[in-house]
């Protein structure tokens, strides 16, 4: 009898969230090599056990509540995940270090290195139990010119929030940094603050992917964890992470990322889940949660792409897929090179709602390329060569001149595909990303309007100014009155139904439904929800289902607000420079 996908989708959940079938994934494929090495540091070989009980022991309840108890009482700068706030003396200084870190490195440095952070993960997770003998964990750290308080922090909070018994190592790769606290004073640091850690030097500056790829080769544990050097783990966010992997070598896992504000470093959820995906520019987007995923808050989901920085991957299976392609420069790509190999060849890939990381997102990156011109273009030009087959037509329709770029040598990962039987991108695309063409298809369909907003009561236009995430914008006075200022004042009311400025993945967003509550700027998800709109011809109203509310604004203060939808009111009335009627009634 054939199964359809979705329902071998439910069975797979069953086998990774319970274990039931899992043991025979974990036996026949000899999850890793014998002697295999758990966390309390025996050398029992995995064969040797008949049942998975003897495997991996029973399932116990991991979290600290010593350690949980004591942090729910600290107080002081950017406990509980609070905001910092500088004063005007204390931000003496900030321009400097803000350009040569990306963020506010003088909110991290009046933080403490184990700050505590509220535990947002769902309810049921704090329920979970998952098994007593878990193997033991390399966590692994790239770092290149990091300020000094966040890179320690990440590793610190590591060693606070993590059961001692499960970490075999922390790995901190250098990739050639050239700020002098970061070469003997780093060094005499980790000796005396921070047991199991030690810090690998690369000779020359490698890139992200390459210094990855040192720290893997130097690991010892039996689980690879690869976090990026401005992070912080929250609580009992190891066992939930590694637990699959235990259950099959081959499973790999991504934990939920947490934002840490780059301007203030408040810790706050980003979302409470989305599936990876990308566009047809290689861009990464998001996918909705299907059904059962949802149903089952606070279990693991599949998920097609990694975002990239923060995942948990079996020793033996990096390996056994060759790490990462080293024809990788830099950064960018490698996360879509890893999860269609993954995929393609055997594996499964997880996001795990229990186990929860922050990651500071900077404004911008202050570090160059490395000299090695475009590699990002390369890097994508390789990906799509090695592992997209047909389907990389669809992005050299995006960006045509990745069809002639020399993307180097590729025989050894073509014949590494065939070594591995890997299965084909269509397979891919048809049981894995199956959704995806829904969400980003290759050709996208018509906007719903184009062009300038203009506001009726004020005779002014959305000016979004090129800002950024988190931002607000403003009215101003419209530049096909005036052309001579500068601005950003081109729209589209996309066929996602959502509003951004051309050419631009950041999108109008609200988040309240209370009034007054302001409209920002934040990056595009695809995922409506904050970010749907509808435009009313008739009414000249924007309005926002997910609030009930219309967009409004104070045309004396040229503030742009939400309020209750009143069709009286002229400074709710809008005009779209271009709209497209039919499909508007569609709406």
């Amino acid at each position: 009898m054939a199964i359809s996908r979705r329902k071998r989708s439910q069975i797979t959940r069953t086998l990774v969230t319970t274990g039931c079938g899992a043991f025979l994934l974990f036996t026949a494929s000899r999850i890793f090599s014998a002697p295999v090495e758990y966390g309390d540091d025996s050398s029992e070989s995995a064969f040797s056990q008949d049942t998975i009980g003897n495997l991996l022991g029973k399932k116990i309840d991991w979290h600290d509540y010593r350690l949980i108890e004591a942090e729910s009482k600290r107080t002081g700068p950017g406990e509980q995940g609070n905001s910092v706030i500088l004063d005007a003396k204390e931000s003496e200084g900030l321009g400097r270090l803000f350009s040569s870190n990306g963020f506010n490195a003088l909110a991290s440095d009046k933080i403490a290195l184990d700050r505590s952070i509220k535990d947002i993960r769902h309810k049921d997770c704090r329920t979970k139990k998952y098994y007593d003998r878990l193997p033991s964990v390399s966590i692994i750290v790239p770092f290149h010119n990091e300020h000094w308080t966040t890179l320690l922090r990440t590793a610190k909070t590591v060693l606070v929030r993590s059961p001692p018994k499960l970490i075999k190592e922390i790995i901190l790769v250098d990739d050639f940094s050239t700020k002098e606290f970061l070469k003997s004073q780093l060094d005499e640091y980790v000796r005396e603050n921070l047991p199991k850690t030690r810090v690998l030097r690369a000779k020359k500056r490698e890139g992200l992917i390459r210094a990855r790829l040192l720290g893997a080769k130097a690991a010892r544990g039996a689980v690879l964890i690869f976090l990026d050097s401005h992070s912080e783990v929250n609580t009992n966010w190891l066992p939930p992470l590694i637990e699959p992997i235990a259950l099959n070598y081959r499973n790999v896992t991504c934990p939920f990322i947490d934002v840490i504000d780059f301007d203030n470093f408040e810790y706050r959820a980003q979302d409470e889940g989305a599936r990876g995906a990308f566009d047809w520019q290689l861009f990464y987007k998001r996918l909705p949660l299907l059904e059962q995923d949802l149903k089952h808050p606070a279990d693991p989901f599949k998920s097609p792409v990694m975002a990239g920085g923060l995942f948990a991957i079996s020793s033996k299976f990096f390996w056994e897929l060759g790490g990462y392609d080293p024809g990788l420069d830099v950064w960018g790509g490698e996360q879509y090179e890893l999860s269609f190999k993954i995929w393609q060849c055997g594996g499964a890939m997880y996001d795990i709602p229990c186990s929860r990381i922050g990651h500071i997102y900077r404004k911008f990156s202050p570090f160059g390329g490395a000299g090695v011109g475009d590699y990002v273009s390369r890097n994508y030009r390789r990906v799509a060569q090695v592992w997209m087959d047909e389907y990389a037509e669809f992005i050299y329709d995006h960006k045509p001149h990745y069809r002639t770029l020399d993307a180097g040598d590729i025989s050894k990962q073509v014949a590494l595909r065939k070594k591995l039987h890997c299965k084909s991108f269509k397979w891919f695309m048809t049981e894995v990303a199956f959704d995806l063409f829904d969400h980003y298809p290759p050709v996208e369909p018509p906007d719903y309007a184009t062009g300038e907003i203009r506001n009726v009561a004020s005779n002014k236009c959305v000016d979004t100014r090129f800002g950024g995430q988190n931002q607000r914008f403003t009215l101003e006075n419209c530049l096909k009155d005036n052309s001579e200022h500068g601005g950003e004042q081109s729209f589209a009311l996309t066929w996602h139904k959502d509003i951004r400025p051309k050419n631009r993945a950041v999108c109008f967003d609200v988040a309240s439904s209370e009034s007054k509550a302001p409209v920002v700027l934040f990056n595009c998800h695809n995922l409506k929800g904050n970010q749907l709109w509808h435009y009313v011809p008739d009414k000249k109203q924007l309005f926002h289902p997910i609030s009930g509310n219309c967009m409004d604004c104070d045309p004396e203060r040229r503030e742009i607000f939400m309020s209750k939808c009143d069709t009286t009111k002229d400074s709710q009335q809008w005009l779209f420079e271009k709209y497209n009627s039919t499909l508007l009634a569609k709406l």
